[in-house]
């Protein structure tokens, strides 16, 4: 197997797990939000930890966290990941277990879009015509929805811009991807564990206090978390970027799938015009994003060529 076919099997299996995340989410739709995210940050640090043990990676994670300690910079941009990536799991945990999989969906179709907006906004990146043209098809998607619904589709909106947010916050770090969790993780640690003394201090936990299973479930969660992220890792570092852009439409093809066909979730003729903006601007997008990276390789390859005359 070479290089390639083992990154697009990396790949399609982080995007694949996190499509079919609904079907875990739904398995604690009894259990508070707040209380799932909760008991994934904190799992996720336990599970990731151990990773790391496992890996034989602990001198590197205690060379990071020095390293995070006299950067204050770096150590606010990661605090701030922490921060938004925590918002952002528990809008799509609320999203699942409130019978809201299509909005979790159209947030994550349009997500890479405003990425790249955001590319353009705070790291001075250039888009292309084509790119320009792909954004604004799908600004027309989110206000035909709008307007069909007469309300402002926030839910999709709130996970498309805190998962953006979160990757322009991770740009300006060079962290491992699973020892970056850890610390992430770490980071939330206090606010979860103080938040889990409280609600027991009220008797509201679902945690040791319903079955078994949902016991199981919320500490497997962490397990859930890590698998997709590690191998998301594995798979951006054997492919060029504008595979992974395109694959990473797995993920809400399948949700949406899910919301639609599983959860019998109404999708109207007025989201279907809305999704069909965005699915063209995918395309153009995605079009755009490959002929751009055969244009740079081509320029690249004929200098390489003129210098070795």
């Amino acid at each position: 197997m070479n290089i390639d076919r083992k990154g697009i099997l990396y790949a399609v299996g982080a995007y694949g797990i996190w499509g079919v995340f609904p079907l875990y989410w739904k398995l604690l739709a009894h259990v508070d939000s707040l209380e799932v995210l909760i008991s994934r940050v904190i799992w996720s640090f336990v599970f990731t930890f151990l990773l790391i043990l496992i890996i034989n990676q602990r001198k590197l994670l205690i060379e990071d966290l020095k390293s995070l300690w006299k950067n204050k910079k770096l150590f606010l941009s990661l605090l701030a990941a922490s921060f938004v990536i925590s918002c952002n799991w528990f809008l799509y945990i609320y999203a699942v277990n409130n019978n809201h999989v299509v909005d979790a969906s159209l947030g994550y179709y349009i997500n890479p879009l405003i990425t790249v907006v955001f590319g353009m906004i705070f790291f001075k990146e250039k888009l292309s015509k084509l790119q320009v043209s792909a954004v604004i098809v799908a600004f027309i998607g989110v206000i035909s929805l709008t307007i069909g619904f007469g309300e402002i589709p926030w839910l999709a909106l709130l996970i498309a811009l805190s998962f953006a947010s979160y990757s322009a916050l991770k740009k300006q770090t060079t962290l491992n991807a699973t020892r970056g969790l850890v610390i992430e993780t770490l980071l939330m640690l206090p606010v979860a564990i103080v938040y889990y003394i409280y609600v027991m201090s009220t008797n509201s936990v679902s945690f040791l206090h319903v079955n078994w299973q949902t016991d199981l479930f919320l500490v497997l969660g962490g397990i859930v978390t890590a698998i997709p992220l590690v191998l998301f890792a594995k798979g951006a570092k054997l492919l060029p970027q504008y595979v992974i852009g395109f694959i990473q439409y797995m993920t809400p093809t399948i949700v949406l799938f899910l919301g639609i066909v599983l959860y019998h979730e109404p999708f109207t003729q007025t989201e279907l015009i809305s999704f069909m903006f965005i699915w063209a601007s995918i395309v153009i997008f995605t079009f755009s994003t490959i002929f751009e990276s055969k244009k740079r390789s081509a320029i690249q390859q004929e200098t390489l060529n003129a210098k070795s005359l």
